[in-house]
């Protein structure tokens, strides 16, 4: 009995995703994942960290060489760190290693932090310049977005957002932008608006969808007024090529 309700529930998710997928291409539309999110509620549950102090990431949990630290401020806006755990064990806890050009990761000593859980990831895909918000699994936005040029790629990685800036509508980073925790080595010549990656409005809408940025993820600002209800500070970021 409890296995058929299981099964009528999915079906039922997977029909409602297809009447959510109308308006803007793609958002609200369900994925295969959809019926393993309803059938399993508590998959797809990501760890994230408070960091009050700055802490040292080491390469083993309570041992080896500092691969770098966590800091306790974001660098440019100065808010509060709140750090994606890609794995735990015991008292520490794995988590990328964030502004580094190594794309490294580590262990944290997981005492005295806070600890929450978070039901949202974002996932970009460089190479269909796709970027996905699922909750629990399920995809709730799905959108196109810029990247990189050919001289300035944006990097592979697996980051969280460490910042949530307002900026002035019709600049160019729209009217909002999302901070992350990797930041770009092959800048463009006389660049200099920083290094750190985020993922931010436009004030040049046709670069959507296309290879054009300095390594940031453009998107337009219907998207920005999606994403602020669900991007917190430690939300997890996946990028791939």
């Amino acid at each position: 009995m409890r296995g058929n309700l299981i099964r009528r529930a999915a079906v039922i998710a997977v029909v409602a995703g297809s009447v959510l997928g109308t308006g803007q291409a793609g958002v609200g539309a369900f994925e295969p994942e959809a019926a393993a999110a309803v059938a399993r509620p508590w998959a797809h549950v990501e760890l994230v960290v408070g960091v009050r102090h700055a802490v040292p990431i080491r390469r083993w949990p309570g041992a080896g060489r500092v691969l770098g630290w966590m800091p306790a401020t974001s660098r440019y806006f100065h808010q509060p760190i709140a750090a994606w755990v890609l794995r735990r064990s015991g008292r520490f806890g794995r988590v990328p290693v964030p502004y580094t050009a190594h794309r490294r990761a580590g262990w944290i000593d997981l005492r005295g932090l806070a600890l929450r859980r978070t039901r949202v990831r974002v996932e970009a895909d460089l190479s269909r310049h796709v970027l996905v918000v699922r909750r629990r699994g399920v995809v709730v936005v799905r959108v196109r977005t810029a990247t990189g040029a050919p001289s300035s790629p944006t990097p592979p990685g697996r980051y969280f957002v460490t910042d949530r800036t307002p900026f002035s509508l019709g600049g160019p980073y729209g009217s909002f932008a999302f901070g992350i925790s990797g930041i770009q080595t092959r800048l463009p010549a006389g660049w200099s608006g920083g290094d750190q990656l985020a993922i931010h409005g436009t004030n040049d809408p046709g670069s959507i969808g296309r290879s054009a940025s300095a390594g940031c993820l453009r998107v337009s600002e219907w998207t920005l007024r999606r994403l602020k209800p669900l991007l917190r500070l430690g939300t997890p970021v996946v990028i791939r090529a």
